[in-house]
């Protein structure tokens, strides 16, 4: 591992300790602009303001409040809510080990790459066992006064822990509406089939990038090199509102990659 870790944990599974290190598996590429104030383009700073008096709030005087279904606010002080986080340790307890496939896509969260912590031994054993066994293992632990529950899985040879959305952050199935509409007709059928088709191939990452970032990038490369920039108004797509019509258009269009 070339970068930096993010925190240092113990995998626990029965009487096996297995030392581990959290590294992070995704990079945020925002672009960040600086506010500026548009008289003499000085940087602005953000405050907590008094609404009713305008006056700025000092960090010491602000509270935290809930507002409650019946608008009482209802207000918690930081001892309150310092008493309420979670015991702080080092252990990622293993609840229990479950079938590739058992979790559902949309409860993924967050993933992180593990690497050894002194113990390369116990690090290597963990991922042969996750390579043999072909399960992932729910997890639960305790970071930076947080609980999480994760999946412990291998990709590529790595270990791997994903955090898992909370129940209550995921939108059941049975909430949703059932789309109704007019059957398909065969032959918009077929012609969707063979756009399917069409389309199949693998999933090449480097295909898929933040175009728009790149955009951004490239206009900001240039106004700093002192290019003059004229801007382009984007062409309006065509649409049709005949299905069949535009399943032909795009089998015709995939069928030209």
């Amino acid at each position: 591992m070339t970068t930096r870790s993010i925190w240092k944990g113990i995998i626990r599974l029965g009487a096996l300790a297995v030392p581990v290190k959290l590294y992070a598996a995704l990079e945020e590429k925002s672009v960040h602009f600086r506010l500026l104030h548009a008289r003499d383009l000085t940087p602005l700073r953000q405050e907590m303001v008094n609404p009713a008096t305008g006056e700025a709030v000092p960090a010491e005087a602000i509270r935290h409040g809930y507002e409650t279904e019946n608008g009482r606010l209802v207000i918690l002080s930081e001892q309150e809510l310092q008493g309420l986080e979670p015991e702080p340790g080092r252990d990622i307890e293993i609840i229990r080990f479950l079938p590739g496939p058992a979790i559902d896509h949309r409860w993924y969260d967050h993933p992180y790459f593990l690497g050894p912590d002194d113990d390369r031994q116990a690090y290597f054993a963990l991922a042969a066992a996750l390579n043999g066994a072909g399960t992932a293992g729910l997890a639960r632990w305790v970071m930076r006064n947080k609980e999480y529950f994760g999946v412990l899985r291998l990709q590529a040879g790595y270990p791997i822990l994903i955090t898992l959305r909370h129940s209550e952050e995921v939108v059941a199935l049975a909430k949703l509406q059932i789309p109704t509409g007019r059957e398909s007709d065969p032959r918009e059928l077929a012609l969707a089939e063979q756009l399917v088709a069409a389309l199949a191939g693998s999933f090449d990452p480097g295909q898929y990038r933040d175009e728009y970032r790149q955009r951004v990038m490239g206009l900001i490369a240039s106004k700093a090199s002192g290019k003059i920039i004229k801007l382009r108004k984007a062409a309006p797509k065509k649409t049709t509102t005949d299905l069949k019509q535009a399943l032909e258009a795009s089998l015709q269009a995939a069928r030209r990659r």
